[in-house]
């Protein structure tokens, strides 16, 4: 038997923040799922991502303290065109969240753009250039 990845694991400081944000970009959290300590959203391919407040891993990890200095993960999330990378983006920054590197084309072929999650994780956008296809 060989371990799989089976979920993605974030600590939210702020669950109806974060809740908001990942909504935004799509992920179908149920109804209520910002006043509940733990949450899902069912990701293609079988994966889910989960966000447990502080105080539930607390309740599991005494000890546990969230970093300082932001996050300590990072997403990827491929875009349907280069174009998609530039209006997510903007419509995330337009709604308030915050801009990490602004769109631009990468010399590794792709459209990217970077954004933070109210934790400060990184979720990045990209979706590869016509020239790269």
């Amino acid at each position: 038997m060989t371990p799989r990845l089976d979920a993605i694991g974030v600590v939210a400081s702020d669950m109806a923040a974060s809740v908001a944000f990942y909504r935004r970009l799509g992920f179908a959290f149920p109804d209520g799922a910002e006043d509940q300590p733990h949450v899902e959203a069912q990701l293609p391919g079988g994966l889910r991502l989960m966000l447990d407040t502080e105080e539930m891993v607390r309740s599991i990890v005494p000890e546990f303290q969230p970093p300082s200095d932001g996050g300590r993960i990072g997403l990827a999330l491929l875009c349907d065109s280069p174009s998609e990378v530039d209006s997510v983006y903007e419509d995330m920054v337009a709604a308030g969240y915050q801009g990490g590197l602004k769109p631009w084309d990468a010399d590794w072929g792709q459209r990217y753009a970077s954004l933070h999650d109210p934790d400060g994780n990184g979720v990045d956008l990209f979706a590869p250039l016509p020239q790269a296809q």
